[in-house]
């Protein structure tokens, strides 16, 4: 298996170097750092750290509009043109913790997506206010409902793909931009026919540096289940969703 993680960032100059060593200690794994221009100085660093990983690191530099899912599919692009047979996502902000990753990477030999998920048996979220844990459960609940998905963490950021399932996606159809596009993603990879997995992880809050969650990204994520929904319909979902429900740990 070669594994490569995409780790997108914006002004993480305080957590990437705590994460990549991490990373790199998973046998054959690759990471791509997606830096949004970062005015903080987290690309330079990416390319000192790259220069010191043996080629097991490389540095994309965006320019032009910066967004959580732009960013992704410019590193998606790029990671199917490598020869990585599994295509990983995750945050730069440690809050998705590397140690998950060898049970995502055994579980990818039985799905074609598998999703790190707070909310199966075993998942956690750590140093989340009330009023936060609310808010991500209740968004959950809300797509589930309006695109008829039966997993249970359609908003975490942290996956792992089989290239195959991932090449296979319409990509161009792909236009979100903030945290919408992993719902996005996981509604196109249902309706592909993907099957998908999730695993349980611990979800720990960023020590260093500022959320990215805004206002704008809040009413794109709440707005995109009814366009989904309402441009393609949902009668697939009931089918492909006993995928889920099939592969997830119990």
């Amino acid at each position: 298996m070669l594994p490569l993680v995409i780790v997108p960032t914006y002004n993480e100059r305080e957590n990437l170097p705590l994460l990549v060593p991490q990373l790199l200690e998973i046998p054959d794994l690759r990471v791509l750092v997606v830096d949004d221009g970062s005015p903080d100085g987290t690309g330079a660093l990416a390319d000192a750290l790259a220069e010191r990983s043996r080629g097991r690191v490389s540095v994309m530099h965006r320019t032009g509009p910066r967004g959580l899912g732009l960013a992704y599919l410019e590193g998606i692009r790029h990671a199917l043109e490598t020869e990585a047979d599994v295509i990983c996502q995750m945050d730069a902000d440690l809050s998705h913790q590397p140690a998950h990753l060898p049970a995502m990477l055994d579980a990818i030999r039985h799905a074609d997506l598998v999703i790190g998920s707070r909310y199966v048996p075993g998942g956690r979220i750590v140093n989340w206010p009330l009023r936060r844990k609310l808010l991500s459960a209740s968004a959950n609940a809300y797509i589930r409902a309006v695109c008829s998905l039966s997993a249970r963490d359609c908003t975490s950021g942290f996956r792992c793909w089989r290239r195959s399932a991932l090449a296979s996606l319409p990509l161009h159809r792909i236009d979100a931009e903030g945290y919408a596009f992993l719902v996005q993603m996981l509604y196109e990879a249902l309706d592909a026919g993907c099957t998908v997995a999730e695993t349980p992880i611990t979800f720990v809050e960023r020590e260093n540096g500022q959320s990215k969650l805004r206002l704008r990204i809040l009413v794109e994520s709440a707005l995109l289940p009814w366009k989904l929904a309402l441009s393609r319909g949902t009668p697939h979902a009931t089918a492909l969703d006993r995928r889920v429900r099939a592969l997830r740990p119990r």
